[in-house]
């Protein structure tokens, strides 16, 4: 398999500014950050997209929605907060391993893109 940049993240291989590490994920703040505070969750399992993800991954799609909210509660999102998941190449991914989206600190507009 090819080097991936979130699995190299995961593995401090690659330095970010973490905000959050347990066993099955790890977030970091986005180096191009889209709102005030902008923050990415990433299992540590290497998970090329949405669209790859099984019937046993149920478990793991349950956890990264708790664990991102419970950051964004950490991160003082009290006025509300959005999170993106994209996927593919026409869906705005673009490092192909599962990542989620924190987006607050500001009011979110609609539609996103």
């Amino acid at each position: 398999m090819a080097s991936c940049l979130f699995c190299d993240i995961a593995a401090g291989e690659i330095p970010a500014t973490q905000v959050h590490a347990d066993e099955d994920f790890v977030a970091f703040r986005d180096i191009d950050p889209k709102a005030p505070t902008h923050v990415l969750v990433i299992p540590r399992r290497h998970v090329t997209g949405l669209d790859r993800l099984g019937d046993d991954d149920v478990d793991l799609v349950g956890r990264l929605l708790v664990t991102a909210t419970r950051i964004a509660s950490a991160e003082g999102l009290t006025g509300g907060y959005r999170f993106v998941i994209n996927c593919g190449d026409d869906g705005g991914q673009t490092v192909h391993h599962l990542h989620l989206h924190i987006l607050g600190g500001r009011a979110m507009k609609w539609p996103p893109g």
